[in-house]
């Protein structure tokens, strides 16, 4: 069954109820071990504003999770270095220790880890890990498969889209992020 580890994961309480061996992200991975850096990069940010829209509705104040995603973009595009931005992810993590929020402190993880992305590739799968256990959370056990398939298919398409078009925006990038030559770390992981 496409969600028999989610469920197995519920039952014993697990704080993260995704994986890199979840059944329902397979496809998603794979895409993700196919594409260069800077895709990825643009694919992260770009999830991650719906997710960040999603946690400032309820906590209006709190402006850690926004910072991440903006720094972590200046960090992409070579304008800051990667120590003040390695602050505002762990920053971003950090809020959702304090709100004891299960659901929204998903949430912070999920954009804590999109933003990550600029560093490595592997924390990519972060953003789905977290904000799909959001998405379990918000609709319990019952009735979260149709919501979570239909984010993963929106993930899909996000990427298929910063496939074609990432490089077609002439963006600036940071050095490294313009090193195709560096393997997918991501594709790494599964040789």
């Amino acid at each position: 069954m496409m969600f028999s580890d989610v469920e197995i994961k519920l039952k014993k309480r697990n704080k993260i109820l995704f994986s890199r061996d979840s059944e329902c992200l397979q496809d998603l991975k794979k895409m993700i071990q196919l594409q260069n850096h800077r895709t990825l990069v643009m694919w992260a940010l770009d999830c991650a504003e719906v997710t960040l829209e999603q946690f400032e509705a309820k906590y209006t104040d709190e402006r850690r999770p926004r910072a991440c995603l903006e720094l972590c973009e200046d960090w992409a595009r070579g304008r800051i270095k990667m120590p003040i931005a390695k602050k505002a992810i762990l920053a971003s993590h950090a809020v959702a220790k304090e709100i004891d929020d299960g659901e929204y402190g998903a949430l912070c993880h999920a954009i804590g880890h999109a933003g990550a992305t600029v560093h490595v590739e592997t924390h990519a799968l972060g953003l789905p890990f977290y904000e799909l256990t959001a998405i379990v959370l918000k609709y319990g056990k019952d009735n979260f498969p149709k919501p979570v398939s239909e984010k993963i298919n929106y993930y899909y398409d996000r990427l298929l889209y910063w496939k074609e078009n990432t490089d077609k925006l002439e963006l600036d990038w940071a050095g490294f992020l313009l090193d195709d030559t560096r393997p997918n770390k991501e594709k790494l992981l599964k040789e």
